[in-house]
C-alpha cells in the first residue's frame, strides 16, 4: 500500500484512532519514547506500513492520517531508551496493541509455540508481529438503540453475578449456535429465566479483552473468568457468535450492543466486572503487549527505589499506576465509552483499593475516586468497588465515596458462620458470639457504611450483600465440602482460599444419605434466605437459586467447561430451591419493608397511634425487647428483628432466626399491631408445604432446628 501522509492532529488529547472524515486522527501516551510509528496491516497481513507519528505533545504522540477507514487492522511500535533500572523497557520489534483499541482481533501465539520468547520484555529484536492480535478501526455501535436504561432504583435492586458464556452454554431453548455467546444471554429464553426469578440486574464477569495467563497455557488450561486484561476499550472476541468473529471486529461489538439493548427491553440492568487495576502483561520481565512498550514507567507502580522491580498489590505480577494522571484518564475514558457508546448501567471494580492508591497508601479523596464519583455520566450509574486488594492496608469496606456502593465481606462471612460453622456443624455444642454481629450485618452493616457527615448519607444500599461470588464456594457446595477440591486447576490444591466457613453435613461431596441431603438444603435455603431479607442491595451467585455444584473446586478461574457451566437437567429439589428464591425474591419486590433505603435508628414515627411499630426493634425468644445482656451473650441463638414503615398501606415485616441445633418454642413480639402471617419458612422443603395461617402478637409458635422465617402482616388487615 501506499504510504500514507501524516498530518497535525486537530484533537491530539483524543487518545486512540478515531474516524473523522477523509480519513482517522491517532494519539497515543507514550512521553518517555523517542519515536512511535503507527503500524498498518493489510487484510492478508502480508504487508506493514509504519508511519511515524508527531510529538510528543504533553506526552502524547499523534496524526491525522487519510484513508483509513473502519476494520483497518494496526498496532504502535515505540522506540526509547533499553533502561530498566530506570524502569524502561522500549524495543521497536514489538508490536503493541492500542490502549484505546475499540476492536482486537486474532489471539496472542501462546507461550508453548516456537519463537513465542519474542513477546518478552527483552532486546531481543525478533519482530513479535507474527506472534500478536491487532487492534482495529472501528466506526460507533450501528443500528438505533431502541431502548432506554431501565433506571431500577437502588432500593430495589438485585443483582445476579454470572458469566457470559458458562450461563447459557448448555441452556435448553437457546439455539446451539448462539449457546455461551452475547447474543446467547440475549435470547428470549434466558431472559424468561432471569426476569421470572425476579433479579433486576446481570453483573457480568469480566467482556473486556483479555489473554490467558501463561502458566494456564503449559497446563493446557484457559482463563475463564476473564481477569486478565488485553484492552480495555474492546469487547471479549470470545464470547461472540462465530458468524460475528469471522466478520470481524465491529460485528463482535455490535451484538454485544445487540445484547444491552435485549436485555433493557426485558428489564434487566448490564452491570460490567472490570479490571482496571492490572494487566495480562505480567511481571516487569514478561510479555509486552501495549502498555509496558509504551511506556513501561508511566502505567505501571514500580517500587520507589528500584524501578526495575513492580511494585504489585493485586498479586498478578503488574499494578498499573493509579498515582499517575494518564493511568486515570484511561481508566475514566475506558468507563465513559462503555457508558455512552455500548449503554452498559454500572461497573463493578475489581479489587478496587487499588484504584484509590497513591504511593502513600490508599485515599477516598484519590482524583481517580473523585472524578469518578463528579463525572456527569459515570456518576449517575450504579458504582461497586470490590474495596480491598493485597497491598499493605488493602481491606478497605466501608471506606470509598459516596454514592460507590461495595461489596460486603464481613456479611458473606457470618452469615456462613452462623449457619454453617457455630450452627450446622456444632450441633448445638459450640456457641459464638455471632448472633448480635449477624443482627448487624440483616441491619444493613451500619457500622461499616454508616461514617458520614452527616451520620448514614449513603445507607444500607451502600452494602452489597453476598453469601457466595464468583471466587469461592458455591451455595450448594458450602454445605457439601469442608475442603476445596482444586485438582483440576493442575497446582496440586494450594490455589484457591481455605477460609471457606463451609460445613459438609457429615460427608464430604456427593452422598445418597437422605437427613444429610435434608440438612444441606435447609442451610442453603437459611444462607439465600438472609440474603434477601437483610437491608442492603442483595447479589446472588447465578446458579445458587437451583443449588449449583463445582464439584468443591473454589477457584474454577481456569476451568471453561462443564466445572463451571451451569446444568440445567435439574432434580426436583432444584426445581424447588428456585421457586423458594423466587418467591423470597417476590415478597422483597412487593414489600417496601424489606428493601429499606435508610438505616433504622429504632424510632415510631407515628407514636400517636399504638396500631403502629417502630422503624425497627430486636427481641428475645420470649419475646422481650433485648438487652445488653442479650446481645453480649455468647449463647445466644434465637434473633427477633421486627420492620416496620408506620404506613397502613405497607407490611410489617418479623424475621426470626432460629440457629439452635435443636427446635424452639419462640414467643412473638406482644404489642396492639396487626396479627402476622407466615409468608416464608426455610423449614419448607417446597412452596407446597407452606401455611396460611395468622400468628397474633404474643402467640408462641415452634420453630424447627436451624431455621428462618419471614412474617409479614396484611396491610390494612
Amino acid at each position: 500500500m501506499s504510504q500514507p501522509s501524516v498530518e497535525p492532529s486537530p484533537n491530539p488529547h483524543r487518545l486512540g484512532v478515531h474516524l473523522v472524515e477523509g480519513g482517522a486522527t491517532v494519539a497515543v501516551v507514550a512521553p518517555h519514547a523517542t519515536a512511535v510509528h503507527l503500524c498498518l496491516f493489510s487484510d492478508d497481513d502480508r504487508t506493514e506500513t509504519r508511519i511515524a507519528l508527531r510529538g510528543p505533545r504533553n506526552g502524547i504522540w499523534h496524526g491525522f492520517i487519510r484513508g483509513i477507514e473502519a476494520g483497518q487492522r494496526y498496532g504502535f511500535r515505540a522506540s526509547g531508551p533499553w533502561a530498566p533500572k530506570q524502569g524502561h523497557r522500549y524495543n521497536p520489534a514489538k508490536l503493541l496493541l492500542d490502549p484505546y483499541g475499540r476492536g482486537i482481533e486474532g489471539r496472542i501465539a501462546p507461550m508453548t509455540d516456537p519463537g513465542s520468547r519474542a513477546l518478552l520484555s527483552s532486546r531481543d529484536a525478533t519482530d513479535s508481529a507474527p506472534l500478536m492480535p491487532r487492534s482495529v478501526v472501528t466506526h460507533k455501535p450501528s443500528g438505533p438503540w431502541q431502548t432506554p436504561h431501565p433506571h431500577v432504583r437502588w432500593t430495589d435492586t438485585v443483582i445476579y453475578e454470572t458469566h457470559v458464556k458458562g450461563f447459557t452454554k448448555t441452556m435448553p431453548g437457546v439455539p446451539e449456535e448462539l449457546r455461551g455467546t452475547y447474543a446467547g444471554l440475549a435470547h428470549p429464553a434466558a431472559i424468561e429465566y432471569l426476569t421470572n426469578l425476579g433479579v433486576t440486574a446481570v453483573e457480568l464477569l469480566p467482556v473486556h479483552a483479555f489473554a490467558p495467563e501463561p502458566h494456564l497455557e503449559h497446563s493446557g488450561l484457559d482463563s475463564y473468568w476473564g481477569y486478565s486484561s488485553l484492552g480495555f476499550f474492546a469487547p471479549h472476541a470470545g464470547y461472540a457468535t462465530e458468524a460475528a468473529q469471522a466478520a470481524g471486529a465491529q460485528a463482535v461489538q455490535d451484538e454485544f450492543c445487540g445484547m444491552v439493548d435485549l436485555l433493557h427491553q426485558g428489564g434487566l440492568e448490564v452491570i460490567l466486572d472490570v479490571v482496571y487495576n492490572h494487566t495480562c502483561e505480567g511481571s516487569s520481565s514478561d510479555r509486552v503487549l501495549s502498555w509496558k512498550g509504551l511506556d513501561n514507567r508511566v502505567y505501571y507502580r514500580s517500587q520507589m527505589h528500584a524501578p526495575q522491580h513492580y511494585d504489585d498489590t493485586t498479586g498478578t505480577g503488574n499494578t498499573l499506576d493509579f498515582s499517575h494522571p494518564m493511568v486515570s484518564k484511561m481508566a475514566l475514558d475506558s468507563l465513559r465509552y462503555w457508558a455512552t457508546e455500548m449503554h452498559i448501567d454500572g461497573f463493578r471494580f475489581d479489587l478496587a483499593a487499588t484504584l484509590g492508591r497513591t504511593m502513600q497508601g490508599f485515599s477516598s479523596d484519590h482524583p481517580f475516586l473523585v472524578g469518578l464519583i463528579t463525572d456527569p455520566v459515570l456518576s449517575g450509574l450504579k458504582l461497586i468497588a470490590e474495596p480491598w486488594d493485597v497491598g499493605l492496608g488493602g481491606w478497605q469496606v466501608g471506606n470509598f465515596p459516596q454514592p460507590m456502593a461495595e461489596w460486603n465481606d464481613r456479611f458473606r462471612d457470618y452469615a456462613r458462620a452462623f449457619w454453617l460453622q457455630w450452627g450446622a456443624a456444632s450441633s448445638g455444642q459450640r456457641h459464638h458470639p455471632t448472633a448480635p454481629e449477624l443482627a448487624t450485618r440483616i441491619a444493613g452493616s451500619s457500622d461499616l457504611f454508616g461514617h458520614s457527615e452527616p451520620y448514614g448519607m449513603r445507607g444500607p444500599i451502600a452494602s452489597v450483600n453476598f453469601i457466595t461470588a464468583h471466587d469461592g464456594f458455591t451455595a450448594h457446595d458450602l454445605t457439601s465440602y469442608n475442603h476445596k477440591h482444586n485438582e483440576a486447576n493442575g497446582e496440586d490444591n494450594r490455589d484457591g482460599t481455605d477460609n471457606n466457613r463451609s460445613f459438609n453435613h457429615g460427608a464430604e461431596g456427593p452422598t445418597d444419605d437422605p437427613d444429610i441431603l435434608h440438612a444441606r438444603r435447609r442451610s442453603m435455603r437459611n444462607m439465600l434466605g438472609t440474603l434477601l431479607i437483610s437491608a442492603g442491595t442483595p447479589m446472588l451467585l447465578g446458579g445458587d437459586e437451583f443449588g449449583r455444584s463445582q464439584g468443591g473446586n473454589n477457584n474454577a478461574y481456569c476451568q471453561d467447561n462443564e466445572i463451571s457451566w451451569f446444568d440445567w437437567d435439574h432434580e426436583p429439589w432444584q426445581v424447588e430451591m428456585r421457586e423458594s428464591v423466587a418467591e423470597l425474591l417476590r415478597l422483597r419486590r412487593e414489600h417496601r419493608v424489606l428493601r429499606p433505603g435508610r438505616f433504622y435508628d429504632g424510632v415510631d414515627y407515628n407514636p400517636v397511634d399504638a396500631l403502629f411499630r417502630a422503624d425497627s426493634a430486636w427481641f428475645r425468644r420470649d419475646g422481650e425487647h433485648e438487652d445488653e445482656e442479650w446481645w453480649e451473650d455468647p449463647e445466644t441463638r434465637v434473633v427477633q428483628f421486627m420492620r416496620s414503615l408506620s404506613d397502613e398501606a405497607e407490611a410489617d415485616a418479623l424475621v426470626v432466626i432460629n440457629g439452635n441445633g435443636h427446635a424452639v418454642d419462640v414467643r412473638v413480639p406482644e404489642d396492639q399491631g396487626a396479627p402476622w402471617r407466615l409468608a416464608w419458612d426455610s423449614a419448607w422443603d417446597s412452596l407446597a408445604s407452606r401455611t396460611d395461617s395468622l400468628v397474633e402478637p404474643g402467640a408462641t409458635q415452634s420453630m424447627e432446628a436451624l431455621s428462618l422465617r419471614l412474617y409479614l402482616t396484611v396491610p390494612g388487615g
